[in-house]
């Protein structure tokens, strides 16, 4: 099977026939004075060589194990080579062009059934990819054996058989899945100052607000991206997060310092950040700025901080606040328990943690520690005192 992928950032090749540069490589062919490199237009269907790849001089057994290799298996006449060349780059065409067909077909059938747009994408994305490496969509011991072969993670490989999995469903091929086990690891929860230090750092006002909603909220990074003006009361200081991937739907109290900078954003279209047209591309920019504020302040943990990290951070501090693991469950929109319990495992022992200590002797100063999410701990000499791990 000849490797399906192109030769873009390498050589400059040309088919000789018609002079297309749209050729893939065809694997090796094997001579006495080295391993020449075959071609095949996907223009004409016409099969060249390239020149040696290894011109070092071959030992005399290498070259008699080559040239008995050679003679065991003599090559067709020119006329009747050229003619099964041409035959195989024909039914190859063929093939590719119905798994085309047949995809576009499936990720309609997908949108029909309802489902949303970034699944049909990610399955898509999953599928495309598959046939670029080689397999054939129609023969499902093509694609174990891609999936076998290549160095991704259990991960990726489960998400790739689940994607291909319901495309056999829809063309009613039979197939067993493989089994694959992806190791669950623990999420990073930063520090508190560090997420802090984070959104203190963007000079882009725009992804400093995307931050601090995720940190106050906990909610999906696409959650914030749809959010829209009209899911924010500012009167009542509420915020409205409409739930993706069928979670449920949400309301958070909104910090003063978080509606001062919803208050200072532009208002040019229906939804909160709609400057930027995809979450991808909020997503690069915030990288960026990651990098810089993690080099000046030498902190490279901040590297690890992500949109999603910040879910996790707040779904661990509120069970570390609250202890209640169905309040936690609701806060993050999650219909099954399993989901959030992981969160129970991320509290360290209450000795080893490190507390932010702060005193209050008005109504006004404790009202402010405990917006701020510090939990009274006693009072001494009239002062109430306060704590926040940090």
């Amino acid at each position: 099977m000849w490797g399906l992928f192109s030769l873009t950032g390498q050589e400059s090749v040309h088919c000789p026939h018609c002079g297309s540069m749209n050729v893939w490589k065809d694997g090796l062919r094997y001579t006495l004075k080295g391993d020449v490199q075959r071609y095949i237009c996907r223009e004409c269907g016409f099969r060249f060589s390239s020149r040696r790849l290894n011109d070092k001089a071959l030992s005399k057994a290498e070259k008699q194990n080559r040239a008995a290799a050679y003679w065991s298996e003599r090559p067709l006449p020119l006329a009747e080579g050229k003619a099964l060349n041409e035959k195989a780059a024909g039914a190859t065409e063929t093939t590719q062009l119905n798994m085309s067909a047949k995809l576009i077909e499936f990720l309609w059938w997908m949108k029909k059934q309802g489902y949303k747009d970034t699944t049909i994408k990610g399955k898509s994305s999953r599928l495309r990819r598959l046939v670029k490496l080689g397999a054939n969509l129609f023969d499902p011991e093509s694609v174990k054996e891609i999936l076998a072969t290549q160095p991704w993670s259990d991960s990726g490989k489960e998400t790739t058989a689940y994607a291909y999995d319901l495309f056999a469903k829809y063309m009613g091929i039979k197939w067993e899945k493989p089994t694959f086990k992806p190791a669950r690891k623990m999420p990073f929860i930063p520090l508190e100052r560090e997420i802090d230090d984070l959104i203190a750092g963007c000079n882009n006002k725009t992804i400093a607000t995307f931050l601090q909603i995720a940190k106050e909220t906990g909610a999906r990074a696409g959650e914030i991206f749809n959010l829209k003006w009209t899911d924010i009361d500012f009167e009542g200081k509420t915020l409205r997060i409409t739930p993706e991937k069928g979670s449920n739907p949400r309301v958070f109290r909104m910090s003063g310092k978080l509606i001062g900078m919803l208050e200072g954003l532009p208002r040019k279209s229906e939804t909160v950040f709609g400057n930027y047209k995809r979450l991808k591309d909020l997503a690069k920019t915030f990288e960026r700025h990651r990098k810089r504020i993690a080099y000046n302040l030498g902190n490279p943990r901040l590297l690890r901080i992500s949109f999603h990290t910040l879910r996790h951070w707040k779904a661990t501090m509120e069970y570390h606040r609250t202890k209640d693991i169905l309040h936690v469950m609701q806060m993050l929109g999650h219909k099954d328990i399993k989901n959030t319990l992981i969160y129970t495992q991320l509290i360290n022992v209450e000795g080893d943690e490190e507390y932010i200590c702060k005193a209050a002797k008005t109504v006004e100063q404790a009202s402010e520690l405990i917006e701020a999410g510090f939990e009274y701990v006693c009072e001494f000499d009239g002062v109430k005192l306060f704590r926040k791990r940090k």
